[in-house]
């Protein structure tokens, strides 16, 4: 039952549902099952995967609230077979909460007091709507407690307004009503209004709910957080009243008039406040939903941006007043020498060009990297008129003086001033985008929409997913890798990746991926999951240096033998091209997993990454130096729903609107843009007291 649940949320075959279910049992994770189980699933991507995932872990939440709700009932001996029936056929959690929501332990309510008062009854004989006296039917339930007749009937309302209010199929009515007919308004706080200018847009708004798009929901969701905002969601009172007035008026009599002022209240004051509490949370879940995407997105073409490689490398971290910090970086990343230049000081610009002339000698420097924040175009200046002409890199600097400070910094430079720290991230994120950023936490640097706004622990699970999908896809190096990189192998986690570092320092290099089974605590089923994304250059096997998964060396060992070649000799041959997949076709090796054996073995280990180029911004440094129909060159630094961040060269990024995207209809920027992507770019709109600057890609063509 719950795979073909799963089937029908996802729309993925029932089949397929249920192999994948049987490797997430078997504790198969998602890259691996993705790469290495085609042929078992059909080739289902990573996504798909996740999707699958995801709604197990929802059913099996609904599954534990079911048994918790029927044993309770079942405790309190209230429950009936239509009761489970109901419960045993509700799929998601909002109908098992309107079911259960009579039998709750309520916390004391007007409603409550009235029935300790002994007006339940009453109450009940109001509902039937006959025609009797109310006034006299009052009068029986007078007491020491219910002193006045207009007591007894308020007390009898207010059970009737309880009553209403947990009638599960008139709550499912209204919630169909509130999804689709409310409007989200908003005010502001009048005594805010001083201070709440960044949110002038929503002082006085309202929109339909089908149709206000995610970030404008959290931008309403932080204004009502910061307090500076009232929101409210709900349809016309009046859809709502007459909806619960068609299912509970039954006359005109006296006691249908009771009903109806215990109806308007229950609304008013029960019914209404909850719906609208709930559309908020299914909205704001689906803002998140949404932003945690985007975020995600973007993460993946941040962690998967070109590398330069294996280079000698100058980082610089620019700065004003406290000069600008220099490392130069070995091929494998480790410091090889620190310094510090001024070059905002004129008395101080031709030593400064000294020192960096003469590290890039000394060294034999191969590139440069400026860090992009304060001072960083200004330093690229500098370096170009007065030193080398090696390329210059601008890197994105985001989170690097959060690393710097980190206790994964002190790990790896314990004796080392934090400034310096930060500039020997620079210089490796230009070498291995992937390999610095995973050292940091995702939210800090700076591609996402809201995400300090949306639900941390989703987030959190998105970009963990994420990251672990691109150092999957890339390939892990054995003997070179950090350990925060090892940690996201598939299957692999921090405990376990600590214990292959501290392996590879008592022992030296991996000579070959079996040597893993060796490595404390990773037994055969880690090493199924982990192996065949790492790689071992130059080792005992050259399928290690490869994306060939250990279990298929015996199946490469075939194709080789078949064409008279050695293991080494099949790697790259021309006779791959000309293999016929069919003949080797086993129980473990299908169509898909074949493909992918023959496409590595024509490329080992080729990083699916392209190589790093330089980019030159235009001769602007500040909002000033732009002009209203300028057209100049710029990079993608982030994509929203609403349009595109582009780096321009001057302090702040600008924006191009969706609109000004292209000329046809796009919903999602990321259609047309990526992250790091080069553009020309047109200025249509200075704001220089705001500091924001409007751009078109569509009118710079």
């Amino acid at each position: 039952m719950v795979e073909q649940i799963i089937s029908n949320h996802t729309g993925i075959a029932l089949h397929k549902i249920k192999i994948v279910l049987e490797l997430f049992a078997e504790g198969a994770t998602i890259p691996f099952i993705a790469r290495y189980r085609k042929d078992r699933t059909g080739g289902l991507d990573e996504i798909e995967l996740a999707e699958i995932q995801n709604a197990h872990k929802l059913q099996i939440e609904i599954s534990d609230r079911r048994a918790y709700i029927l044993k309770v009932l079942e405790e309190k001996n209230v429950l009936t077979d239509t009761l489970k029936s109901a419960l045993l056929k509700a799929n998601d959690l909002v109908t098992l909460e309107d079911i259960y929501a009579p039998f709750k332990t309520k916390r004391k309510s007007r409603a409550t007091l009235a029935k300790e008062n002994g007006l339940e009854p009453l109450a009940l004989q109001l509902l039937e709507q006959r025609n009797f006296n109310v006034i006299d039917s009052a009068t029986k339930y007078m007491n020491e407690n219910v002193k006045t007749i207009e007591e007894a009937l308020q007390g009898a309302r207010d059970i009737i307004a309880e009553i209403i209010s947990e009638d599960p199929i008139l709550k499912a009515n209204l919630r169909q009503l509130f999804a689709k007919q409310s409007f989200v308004t908003s005010k502001v706080v009048k005594t805010k209004m001083e201070v709440a200018s960044k949110f002038k847009d929503y002082f006085e708004y309202s929109e339909d709910i089908k149709k206000i798009p995610s970030h404008r929901f959290l931008a309403l969701s932080r204004g009502v957080n910061e307090g500076f905002l009232r929101m409210s969601i709900a349809p016309e009172e009046k859809s709502a009243l007459v909806r619960i007035d068609r299912a509970y008026i039954k006359n005109n009599s006296e006691a249908a008039d009771q009903v109806n002022m215990a109806l308007e209240d229950s609304y008013k004051r029960l019914i209404q406040p909850g719906l609208e509490s709930e559309l908020k949370n299914d909205l704001k879940a689906k803002a998140d939903k949404e932003a945690i995407d985007v975020f995600a997105k973007n993460l993946k073409q941040l962690l998967l941006a070109s590398p330069l490689g294996e280079k000698t490398v100058l980082a610089i971290d620019p700065g004003f007043r406290s000069g600008c910090k220099v490392a130069v970086l070995s091929q494998q990343g480790a410091l090889l020498e620190s310094d510090l230049i001024y070059i905002h000081e004129s008395n101080r610009l031709s030593g400064s060009a000294t020192i960096i002339d003469g590290l890039i000698k000394k060294y034999n420097v191969e590139a440069i990297a400026i860090g992009d924040g304060t001072a960083g175009r200004e330093t690229g200046k500098f370096i170009r008129e007065h030193t080398s002409q090696l390329p210059i890199f601008l890197v994105n600097e985001d989170g690097a003086s959060i690393y710097s400070a980190s206790t994964i910094a002190r790990e790896e430079f314990p004796d080392l001033d934090l400034t310096v720290r930060g500039t020997v991230s620079i210089g490796r994120r230009l070498m291995d985008p992937l390999a610095e950023l995973v050292k940091l936490d995702p939210k800090s640097i700076g591609v996402g929409q809201y995400q300090h706004d949306v639900n941390q622990t989703r987030l959190k699970e998105k970009l963990d997913q994420t990251v672990e999908s691109c150092v999957n896809n890339v390939g892990v190096n054995l003997n070179t890798s950090s350990k925060y990189l090892l940690s996201y192998v598939s299957g692999i986690g921090p405990v376990l990746a600590d214990n292959i570092i501290k392996y590879r320092q008592e022992n030296g290099s991996f000579k070959s991926r079996k040597e893993l089974l060796k490595v404390p605590r990773l037994g055969a089923k880690v090493y199924e999951q982990a192996a065949g994304f790492l790689r071992i250059k130059d080792g005992d096997n050259p399928l290690d240096a490869s994306g060939v998964h250990p279990e298929s060396y015996k199946l490469v060992a075939k194709i080789a033998q078949d064409h008279k070649l050695s293991m080494e000799e099949i790697i790259g041959n021309d006779a791959l091209k000309t293999i016929s997949i069919s003949s080797y076709i086993d129980d473990t090796h299908g169509e898909l997993s074949l493909k992918d054996i023959i496409r590595e073995l024509q490329k080992p280990g080729v990083d699916p990454r392209s190589t790093a180029e330089a980019f030159e911004f235009a001769k602007v440094y500040s909002i000033n130096d732009l002009y209203v129909d300028m057209i100049i060159p710029g990079q993608v630094t982030n994509l929203t729903n609403f349009g595109a961040f582009v780096d321009i060269g001057v302090k702040q990024d600008g924006m191009v609107h969706v609109s000004e995207i292209t000329d046809k209809f796009i919903r999602d920027p990321s259609e047309i843009l990526s992250i790091n992507q080069k553009i020309m770019v047109k200025v249509i709109n200075l704001d220089l007291p705001r500091n924001r600057i409007q751009l078109s890609i569509k009118k710079a063509r």
